[in-house]
């Protein structure tokens, strides 16, 4: 019966190429019989050291890799953070594009709300799936061929040093853009905005006062507050980025609930002013789709600004 030893050697020279099997083997052996005799020298029973200098080893297919050069991780850290922070990038690019796109087309074709919510989260969670898998399968090929993607790291990815007046700059404007849209909205709701056949008309339909618009404001007055605070804190982090995401969110779903109930645009507004101009009905309603998705890329836009300018002011992605 073969020992141990000759066992352990078997199992770790099985998976290596034939020409290396050899000087492996004697390698391998004059190892272990040094570590044993050692062992012996100290006083152990020769089978109990035997099987300690074996236990100590490890694997054998571990031990082979590691003659062989073979990883046996899926993404070592050669790649990792490259993979890390590309995955992370076309997780939020991909899905979005799909879930937006689907959803257009949806709307377009007139589909009730409830199927343009399933067609599009279905078509994000399948996009996103594929990006995990298709960029993670490029990267195994990668890590197993010893391809360099010639991604090195240097001194200019080091986070910015924010200017103060930069920031200063920043929050008037936030606030100055804030105080411009919501005297648009009272302007339009007291004045209106277009005057047809001796009517002022607003764009606005005139039931969102006083409790629709009072959310809205109060929206506005959350935009404000985060401006404020990013301003004092001297920059964003996460939980800011966090609660204008929230903000954003919440801008989205006033006006797409609002679009689909037909309770945003002043019918009036409408018919006076496209209707009665000879625009079809389908132009109408496309218009309508381009307003909830012009919102919601604004909205999309301003959070995701929020956590890149988080980033930037705690590092490099991780």
């Amino acid at each position: 019966m073969p020992t141990l030893t000759e066992r352990y050697i078997a199992a770790t020279t099985a998976s290596l190429p034939a020409e290396a099997q050899q000087d492996v083997r004697a390698e391998l052996g004059v190892s272990i019989a040094d570590a044993v005799e050692a062992r012996i020298e100290q006083g152990e029973d020769p089978a109990a050291a035997e099987r300690a200098v074996l236990t100590e080893l490890g694997d054998p297919a571990a031990l082979a890799a590691g003659y062989a050069d073979r990883p046996l991780h899926l993404i070592g850290p050669r790649y990792y953070l490259t993979w890390w922070r590309l995955l992370k990038a076309l997780l939020i690019i991909v899905p979005l594009c799909a879930l937006g796109g689907v959803a257009v087309a949806q709307a377009l074709i007139g589909s009730p709300v409830e199927t343009i919510i399933a067609e599009s989260l279905a078509i994000a969670l399948s996009a996103a799936v594929h990006v995990f898998f298709w960029v993670t399968l490029v990267f195994v090929i990668l890590e197993r061929s010893g391809t360099p993607t010639g991604g090195g790291w240097d001194v200019d990815q080091l986070p910015q040093a924010q200017d103060p007046d930069a920031r200063l700059s920043d929050v008037v404007a936030s606030l100055a853009l804030l105080a411009v849209t919501a005297a648009a909205v009272l302007w339009d709701g007291t004045r209106g905005v277009v005057h047809v056949r001796g009517e002022t008309l607003s764009f606005l339909h005139p039931q969102l006062w006083p409790w629709w618009m009072a959310a809205l404001f109060v929206l506005f007055a959350l935009e404000a507050v985060i401006a404020v605070t990013v301003w004092i804190r001297r920059g964003w982090t996460a939980p800011l980025a966090a609660v204008n995401t929230l903000a954003a969110l919440l801008v989205v779903s006033w006006t797409l609930t609002l679009l689909g109930r037909g309770l945003l645009v002043n019918p009036a507004f409408t018919e006076a002013v496209l209707l009665d101009n000879g625009v079809d009905a389908d132009v109408v309603r496309i218009l309508g789709v381009l307003l909830g998705v012009g919102v919601t890329a604004i909205a999309g836009w301003d959070a995701a600004s929020g956590w890149v300018k988080a980033r930037r002011s705690t590092g490099p992605a991780r």
